[in-house]
Formats: C-alpha cells, sequence, structure tokens
C-alpha cells in the first residue's frame, strides 16, 4: 500500500477506522432467517459471534451467565472487583455515584484491594454450574501466579489481555510470559491480545494462540491513544490481521481467529468489523448500557485504575434495555444500538452472505460521507444517526 509522506523524514500508510467505510451490496439478496451468525472456537460453539468484554462496569458472574445462555460469551477479569472483593456491589455502587473531578483517584484506591485467590475458583465455579462455556481473562504478568486456579475451578477459555500483548516481550526485571510455551503446555483455547498490526498479529498467532484480540485504544472509555499516542483505526487493524491470519493459514494449517476488540457502538459497526475480517466481536460499551450490566449504567477500561499511568475514564453509557434486547432485539430505538446481532444478520443478507465466513468476502469501499450523506436534519436534531 502507498504510503503518505508525513514530512520529509518520515511518511506512513494512511488507515481508516469504522466510520470511514461502507459494506457494498452485492447482486444477491437473502431471507435473514436463511443467515447464520453462528461462530466456533476450538471445540466450542455459540450462536452469536460475540464476547462480553472482560470489564467490571461489563460483565460479572452473573451477566456471563446470561450472555451464555443467549448464545454468547461473557469474559470476567479475573483480576477485577470480582476477585478482590467477596461482595463488590457496595464497591460498584459507590463507583456510579463518583463525581467525575475525582473518580480516578478513588477508583485507584478501590482497585488496591488484592485479590483473593479463593474467589478466583468460586467465580469460575459459580459460572460452571450455570452450564455455560466459562472465559476469564488475566494479564500476561499475572498468568503464572492464577492461571492454575481458573483451571483446577473449570475454566474452558483463557484470555490473555492487556493493552498491547506482544509474542516477543523484554523485560530486565522480571522473567516474562513465554506466550509460546505456556499455550503449548495445556488442553485449552487460549485468546491473545491486544495488538494492531500484520506484524504483530502474525507472531501471537505464531505462539499457538485459538484467537488475537485486535484493537488498541479504540474504546470508549479508553484512554491509550491519547494517553500513549499509539493506535491503529479499527477497520484497518482488523483487515491488517486478516493478512496475517491468511498467511498464517498458508504456512501452518491453521486458522487463527480474529476477535475485533473495541470500537463499536451499533450493529452497522459490528457489520463491517466482520466484512473487513473479523470472526467475532468483543463488546464493552454497547453491554455497558444492559439493565443486567454490574456498573449501572456506567463503564470503565481496564486500565483506568493503573495506579501510576491510568489509560481509561470511566463514562456514563446509560442504561437503554435489557441485554437480551441489546442483543437480539426487538429494538425501540432507531438508532442501531439494540437488536446488534439482528442487525448483523440483515447486513449480511441484504448482501446475500449466508454466513461469517462468507461475509468476510464482502465488497468494502471508503466512504467518508457515509455517516453525514443526507442526513442533515438528523444531525440538526439529534435523532437517528445523528444521535452520536
Amino acid at each position: 500500500m502507498a504510503e503518505i509522506e508525513i514530512g520529509i523524514g518520515k511518511s506512513g500508510r494512511r488507515a481508516y477506522g469504522f466510520d470511514d467505510i461502507a459494506i457494498v451490496p452485492s447482486r444477491r439478496t437473502r431471507d435473514p432467517e436463511d443467515v447464520d451468525i453462528s461462530w466456533q472456537i476450538d471445540a466450542y460453539e455459540f450462536s452469536l459471534p460475540l464476547l462480553g468484554s472482560a470489564m467490571d462496569g461489563v460483565v460479572s458472574p452473573r451477566t456471563a451467565i446470561e450472555l451464555g445462555l443467549l448464545g454468547g460469551l461473557g469474559v470476567l477479569n479475573l483480576e477485577g472487583l470480582w476477585t478482590k472483593y467477596e461482595d463488590p456491589q457496595p464497591v460498584l455502587d459507590e463507583i456510579a455515584e463518583l463525581d467525575p473531578a475525582v473518580a480516578t483517584a478513588r477508583m485507584q484506591e478501590l482497585y488496591k484491594e488484592p485479590v483473593k485467590e479463593e474467589l478466583i475458583g468460586r467465580r469460575i465455579e459459580q459460572m460452571k454450574a450455570a452450564g455455560i462455556t466459562v472465559a476469564a481473562s488475566l494479564t500476561p504478568q499475572k498468568v503464572h501466579q492464577w492461571h492454575k486456579l481458573a483451571l483446577d475451578a473449570g475454566l474452558d477459555i483463557l484470555v490473555i489481555q492487556g493493552t498491547v500483548v506482544s509474542a516477543e516481550h523484554v523485560s530486565s526485571r522480571h522473567e516474562p510470559l513465554n506466550l509460546k510455551e505456556f499455550i503449548a503446555r495445556y488442553d485449552i483455547p487460549v485468546i491473545v491480545g491486544g495488538t494492531a498490526s500484520y506484524g504483530g498479529a502474525l507472531h501471537l498467532m505464531r505462539t499457538g494462540a485459538a484467537g488475537i484480540l485486535v484493537g488498541v485504544g479504540p474504546g470508549n472509555a479508553c484512554t491509550s491513544r491519547g494517553v500513549l499516542g499509539i493506535g491503529v483505526p479499527q477497520a484497518t487493524a482488523i483487515a491488517d490481521a486478516a493478512g496475517a491470519r491468511s498467511r498464517h493459514l498458508e504456512e501452518t494449517g491453521r486458522y487463527v481467529h480474529i476477535i475485533a476488540d473495541g470500537g463499536m457502538r451499533t450493529g452497522g459497526d459490528v457489520a463491517k468489523a466482520i466484512a473487513v475480517g473479523a470472526d467475532a466481536v468483543m463488546l464493552g460499551s454497547p453491554l455497558a448500557r444492559a439493565s443486567e450490566a454490574p456498573g449501572k449504567g456506567y463503564h470503565w477500561g481496564m486500565a483506568t485504575f493503573h495506579a501510576d499511568l491510568p489509560r481509561g475514564a470511566r463514562v456514563k453509557v446509560e442504561q437503554i434495555g435489557s441485554l437480551r434486547e441489546i442483543l437480539l432485539g426487538p429494538a425501540a430505538q432507531n438508532d442501531g444500538t439494540l437488536n446488534l446481532c439482528g442487525a448483523l444478520k440483515t447486513s449480511m443478507a441484504t448482501c446475500g452472505y449466508a454466513t461469517i465466513k462468507e461475509f468476510q468476502r464482502a465488497e468494502v469501499m471508503v466512504a467518508p460521507s457515509l455517516q453525514t450523506e443526507g442526513k442533515h436534519y438528523q444531525r440538526a436534531q439529534g435523532v437517528g444517526m445523528g444521535r452520536r
């Protein structure tokens, strides 16, 4: 791809986010009821290609169970409030009431509470008893310390997650996690991320990961792009990772799933993520808007409370419906924030594709006026597509 000159000494590629692109209808259409949006990773099958993000305001054991029963996969943060407090509800209630001026500082204090190891197993056993596939996340720094407790309790899928996770972490202070050796040691699918580049994605795939999370800084609550200046707009990041997946498949015959992590607000965003190459999506703020969400209308990222360099904000998302309504409808609003999976099926049907794998081949074009063309009155009145 041609690079653009930034200055005499530096050039770079142009990158695109979801708002910059459009899915092009094909010559064929089909009935949405004939569209299959199911997804499978390793031996685990899901009727919805959707993961709930491992954030305390989004996924609790209860919402993970509800997501699992609806056909998705909730990921519980094993280093968050659910393993720090026997009953985290008073803490969640306090966070929801915090004045914005002191929210970050107070959350840093609340999250200083150490993880209680017995709670790791208890939370996983609680979800396991409901008969769902159980997934949970750890940061690379804590995998060695706590993964065994999670596996012994019946964990099905492990997510190793950080702002950026690489296959070649270098440290002079401690022995870094060797992802390739760790993944080879256990008969459990491991999802690793985030990453946002072709090279980073390819190297993570070569560790043996079953899936990779693609996204650095696109989430509604994340401030990494401002604090650190790093990130790649999601449409380009996913497409680059899809290119790495094709190369890895050619080299090894092994397919690695791409999970778009962050930057999606509407059903159209979910559809675009899959059209540019994702197999599934990980959602945070859209699910934080559910009446069952533990954040009670608030949402914050996993690095919001970092002791030295917080890279997230507590944002108000407001509750708009039940988890079922947000994922499966019916929708009482016309801005695409309800019935996300119904929108995905309708998008696929309108373009003539029957499966996720087929939809990844959809034609996409750069369309910077897609969100504004002919929408003057909606934008002026703050309705429909003007409610962003």
